[in-house]
């Protein structure tokens, strides 16, 4: 990924922050094929210095086929994006440009279907996205639960090499950055308005900046 240095995210703590509030990944393989991508949530887990992404796909989907033929792969977590209008700048000759915040981790994979592993795995999943839906899944029968294990398969990806960029009007002058926070802030579209938490979160467009005054 192409990342200007102001672009860049410096702390690991910030880019595993990120990748948990957007944990709904898109998992990309090379196959003989081509590319290959499934769309997909992700438990990240972030200890004893290494980082490590678990999931799961359903067996009738060939990803893990390719994991299993290639380990080799790349994670990408999206955020919030949106257009940015040269109106927003003070500088008249200004161009129009996109926000946007993403992380790439590069890793290899693992593939495991023990029973063991996949519930391991599914235990983490539910307690990331909805603990009280344990105790459903516990109450549910045995023959439904082991067939729904039957059909998927686990993954675990050992992270190699980790990309974050968070594009967000720091090469902008203060003043620029707080218009850009004003015009994106109402709209009624989250994704839109959550770049302009993103860049709250960041400190932009601070008014007690001389620069933006």
């Amino acid at each position: 990924m192409y990342i200007p240095e102001h672009f860049r995210i410096r702390r690991h703590e910030d880019a595993i922050a990120f990748m948990r509030l957007n944990s709904f990944a898109i998992l990309i393989s090379s196959t003989g094929e081509g590319p290959y991508a499934t769309h997909l949530p992700l438990f990240v887990d972030d200890a004893d210095e290494k980082l490590l992404l678990r999931g799961h796909v359903a067996k009738v989907n060939p990803h893990w086929r390719y994991l299993e033929q290639n380990p080799q792969c790349l994670t990408i977590f999206h955020g919030p994006h949106a257009y940015i209008s040269p109106s927003n700048y003070t500088i008249r000759e200004s161009v129009p440009t996109w926000n946007y915040a993403a992380v790439h981790v590069y890793g290899d994979a693992r593939i495991f279907s023990s029973e063991g592993d996949v519930h391991q795995m599914l235990e983490e999943l539910m307690q990331t996205f909805e603990p009280a839906y344990r105790d459903r899944w516990e109450s549910l029968s045995p023959t439904f639960r082991e067939n729904m294990l039957r059909q998927i398969v686990g993954f675990e990806i050992t992270a190699t090499k980790i990309e974050g960029k968070f594009k967000l009007s720091q090469n902008r002058p203060r003043r620029d950055q707080a218009n850009v926070i004003q015009s994106l802030a109402g709209s009624q579209d989250s994704v839109i308005a959550g770049v302009a938490r993103m860049m709250r979160d960041q400190h932009l467009g601070a008014a007690d900046d001389k620069e933006g005054k």
